[in-house]
């Protein structure tokens, strides 16, 4: 039976970088009721999304005419630089850094998109951190292979281990061929007029999944 949208109304709400692959969303656009739902498409058609999510239950979405679609897709560990725009999914650590779950780079043209540090879904006590690299350097010698961040973002910084296996990604304006069943998505939805409705989809290509 699907999933209505309220199942996931105790999820915490952010501005995520999904705004800016095409047109920006502001925070009034987020409000208290939207959700990300992670997981698989399971049927898709001209008005409607199917999605798995990744505990197994099944959302059926309205699909408006003109959905979102972005694209997200595996780049390196070296493509981060000084001056880089992330935004990373993180573990708060006892000695005050942040270990990364995953790492977001920005395009340029969506440099400051939801800049500042908060609360996460991906896992219980996950973080958010959308900063600019103000600094990089080997990370400790316990994780060998991987990088320390020093990030800067108005109103504070953090530093943040990004071990070698982390995903790191960045995104791009996508299409409808990237939304075929087994497509693995992260989709920000909202109740609209009591229907539950998609308002973003950010997909990945052949199997893979967005990471955020």
């Amino acid at each position: 039976m699907p999933l209505s949208i309220r199942r996931y109304s105790s999820l915490l709400v952010a501005i995520t970088f999904l705004a800016a692959a095409g047109a920006s969303l502001s925070a009034t656009a987020q409000s208290s009721d939207t959700v990300r739902i992670r997981g698989t498409l399971v049927r898709v058609d001209a008005s409607t999304l199917v999605v798995q999510d990744r505990g197994g239950e099944v959302v059926s979405l309205a699909r408006p005419a003109d959905l979102a679609v972005s694209e997200v897709y595996p780049i390196k560990l070296s493509d981060i630089r000084r001056g880089s725009f992330i935004g990373t999914a993180a573990m708060p650590q006892p000695d005050g850094t942040q270990k990364a779950l995953e790492v977001v780079v920005f395009p340029e043209a969506a440099r400051g998109t939801g800049e500042g540090h908060r609360p996460w879904d991906l896992l219980p006590q996950s973080t958010m951190t959308n900063a600019t690299v103000a600094d990089l350097a080997a990370a400790p010698k316990s994780v060998r292979g991987g990088q320390q961040l020093h990030l800067t973002y108005k109103g504070g910084e953090k530093t943040v281990i990004v071990p070698p296996h982390v995903p790191v990604v960045t995104f791009r304006p996508g299409t409808d061929a990237l939304l075929v069943p087994g497509a693995r998505v992260l989709v920000n939805a909202q109740e609209k007029n009591g229907t539950p409705t998609a308002l973003r989809v950010t997909a990945g290509r052949n199997g893979f999944a967005p990471p955020m």
